[in-house]
């Protein structure tokens, strides 16, 4: 019997909650809106509105203050079901931007 495989090459039916049960890193292109951003520590810190160029754009609605935050592409560990970063959340939230120009360079 063959082994069927979804885009992301997770054999159908072996999801978690985390994406493929291997943990398949599916790269930066891979992100979609309403997709989790979870931090280095576990917590997760918001939700993908749109990827815009080499940045991530939080949703207002999953944010502590209600304002759109912008995560550079770099603070980014790896892609599964959800966005996994480098960071903790206490660094996340105290240096994500408030608008994508100034994620250039972070």
């Amino acid at each position: 019997m063959d082994t069927v495989k979804d885009k992301a090459g997770c054999t159908v039916g072996d999801k978690t909650n985390d994406g493929c049960a291997g943990g398949t890193d599916m790269g930066f292109t891979s992100i979609r809106e309403r997709m989790d951003v979870i931090a280095s520590c576990g917590k997760k810190v918001g939700v993908v509105d749109h990827v815009e160029g080499n940045t991530l754009k939080l949703t207002r609605k999953d944010s502590p203050d209600g304002q759109h935050h912008f995560i550079p592409a770099d603070w980014v560990d790896h892609v599964d079901g959800h966005v996994h970063l480098k960071k903790n959340s206490e660094d996340t939230e105290k240096n994500w931007k408030a608008d994508a120009a100034s994620c250039c360079g972070s």
